[in-house]
C-alpha cells in the first residue's frame, strides 16, 4: 500500500525542517509520542538506527536517506508493520513551505492488522493527515 499527503506551513522551509528534527513537535504532533533513544550509527545519517517510544508501543527508525533541507527517508518497523516514509521540503516562497509525504507499507503481520489494511486502506492515509495537519499548527504557532 502506498500513498502521498503533503500540506502546506505557513513558516519558510528551514524554519519547517527544524521542527522537523525536534523530537519536541513529535510530541506535539503524534498522539502518544515520548522520546527518541539512539541505539546505532552517527546520528542523523544513512544507517543510523533510533527506537521511537510512544505509550502503547515502539518502532525502530533506520534513515535511509537525509538530504535536509531538501529529502528525508526512513524506514519504520513495529512487530506488526514495517513502512518506509519519503518526505519532501519545497519552499512555495520565503514564507511558505509544501511538505509532501509519500508512505509504502512493506509489510503488515498479524490477522487483525492484515483485514485492516486491505478493508480500510484510507485509515492509514488519515491518519497521516492528521499528524500533518497537528505538525502544520505545532510550526506555525512557533
Amino acid at each position: 500500500m502506498k500513498f502521498t499527503c503533503s500540506i502546506n506551513i505557513n513558516k519558510p522551509k528551514l524554519d519547517v525542517v527544524k521542527h522537523f528534527e525536534d523530537p519536541e513537535a513529535l510530541k506535539q504532533s503524534q498522539k502518544g509520542f515520548q522520546r527518541i533513544d539512539h541505539l546505532s550509527g552517527n546520528k542523523k545519517e544513512a544507517g543510523a538506527k533510533s527506537k521511537l517510544i510512544y505509550a502503547k508501543f515502539e518502532m525502530i527508525e533506520t534513515i535511509i536517506e537525509n538530504k535536509l533541507p531538501d529529502t528525508f527517508e526512513a524506514q519504520y518497523d513495529h512487530k506488526n508493520m514495517s513502512n518506509t516514509m519519503h518526505t519532501e521540503f519545497v519552499a512555495i516562497n520565503d514564507h511558505e513551505t509544501k511538505l509532501t509525504t509519500i508512505i509504502e507499507y512493506t509489510r503488515f503481520t498479524g490477522f487483525i492488522i492484515n483485514v485492516m489494511a486491505r478493508l480500510f486502506p484510507s485509515m492509514f492515509r488519515k491518519q497521516v493527515d492528521k499528524w500533518l495537519v497537528k505538525f502544520k499548527y505545532y510550526v506555525e504557532k512557533q
